[in-house]
């Protein structure tokens, strides 16, 4: 693969993961009744025009 691709997933990877943490974190924050539980969560990773669609699954454990 080239270097720009490369580097233009990588950038897109490091934007996923730190606004879905935010999303995640601010969600915990504003939701009662987390502590101690766990929930499970899924991720659907689309791409328009080359038909992939990826899910990954896990548990978060509340706040």
């Amino acid at each position: 693969m080239s270097e720009d691709f490369n580097m233009s997933m990588r950038k897109f990877l490091k934007q996923v993961g730190v606004t879905s943490q935010q999303a995640i974190e601010e969600a915990m924050r504003n939701a009662e009744g987390t502590s101690g539980k766990s929930f499970e969560a899924k991720m659907v990773l689309t791409i328009d025009g080359i038909a992939l669609e990826h899910v990954v699954t896990g548990k978060i454990d509340g706040a």
